[in-house]
């Protein structure tokens, strides 16, 4: 490519939770080249100054990719833009459109590049835990904490459609082009993580089924009362967010060679909705949390395993989490969330 051409990581979806602290910790790495970022409205005016170009834009809009593909010599990109799960079960078309074939807009800007460059491109994907399916609450009880190959029979939408980008980024990284003739490998190279429930003490949650644990904190410091949407014995796997960015960059630094798979499971730490709401009573007494199950949202969470196996990032590129429960509650969400309303007060 041309030498004038700025060097970029291109985040997508960058005004959500994890992109705005991808962006922050990315700028402090001594080596980070330009970050461009790509949302559909521009990024928050507090993050402008971490980044080198912000576009408002749809990953939909392939003559706008061509036009970043054609500006911008990128890196790596961190496809974090998505639909997320209760919202794509009232738009599901709506949900593959974006979530698919906004993907694989991503992925051919990814294999120009990589042509271009003559060197291969990371394509950082975060998938999720809606990919798995537990067909009965009495097999999530039972099973020990579920593999990457398990367990595999998404009920919603956002989990078939992560499911089958998994699928799309394995076959354009190993048998794209090689299957129809003996050619060179396609140039991405592309790198999932199959993420628990998110928590951020920054940000408020949006459109997540797993939501209910950061929005219970959320009220709580604010005074106001929760209605808890799943069922106060509903388990799964979370993280906290620092975790989450961390291991995104880490994946994307690992020697290539010590990688044996595209995707990766992901946890920290599993809790019961009780055992959440457990932890937020002791940090904030007055809290008024009630459960009112909501049929659909619960079905989802239900589906979900209980905790996942994340044995193969430990091995392959020594991912170890942080925040283990205790760490979480009692040294990032509860003194930062507290602090924040507590600014908002004065």
């Amino acid at each position: 490519m041309s030498m004038n051409r700025q060097r970029v990581v291109l985040i997508t979806g960058a005004n959500g939770e994890v992109g705005h602290g991808l962006i922050k910790t990315l700028r402090q790495q001594p080596d980070c080249p330009g970050i461009l970022v790509l949302d559909l409205r521009n990024l928050d005016a507090e993050m402008m100054p971490y980044v080198d170009g912000s576009i408002a834009g749809d990953i939909l809009n392939e003559e706008l990719l061509d036009n970043l593909s054609s500006e911008y010599e990128i890196t790596a990109i961190y496809h974090l833009a998505a639909l997320l799960s209760t919202h794509s079960e009232f738009r599901p078309e709506v949900a593959h459109r974006v979530n698919v074939r906004g993907t694989i807009n991503l992925l051919k800007v990814a294999i120009e590049q990589a042509q271009f460059q003559g060197a291969p491109v990371k394509f950082i994907f975060p998938s999720s835990v809606a990919v798995f399916g537990m067909p009965n609450l009495s097999v999530k009880a039972s099973v020990p904490p579920v593999r990457e190959d398990e367990h595999l029979n998404p009920i919603t939408m956002y989990g078939a459609n992560k499911l089958y980008c998994e699928h799309l980024g394995r076959y354009y990284t190993h048998h794209y082009r090689q299957l129809a003739a003996n050619v060179a490998p396609s140039g991405v190279d592309f790198r999932g993580v199959r993420f628990p429930g998110l928590i951020s003490a920054t940000t408020m949650p949006s459109g997540g089924t797993s939501d209910y644990a950061p929005e219970m904190i959320h009220a709580a410091a604010q005074g106001k009362p929760y209605e808890c949407f799943v069922r106060p014995d509903t388990t799964m796997p979370f993280m906290a967010m620092p975790d989450g960015i961390r291991a995104l960059i880490e994946l994307a630094d690992a020697p290539r060679e010590a990688l044996t798979r595209t995707v990766y499971n992901l946890t920290a730490f599993s809790l019961s909705a009780a055992q959440v709401a457990e932890r937020v009573q002791r940090a904030f007494p007055a809290s008024d949390i009630r459960y009112v199950p909501s049929a659909g949202r619960q079905n989802i969470v239900d589906s979900w395993p209980a905790d996942m196996d994340d044995s193969a990032a430990r091995a392959d590129w020594g991912w170890q989490p942080v925040y283990d429960a205790d760490k979480a509650f009692d040294d990032y969400l509860v003194p930062t969330i507290r602090a924040k309303y507590r600014r908002r007060e004065a």
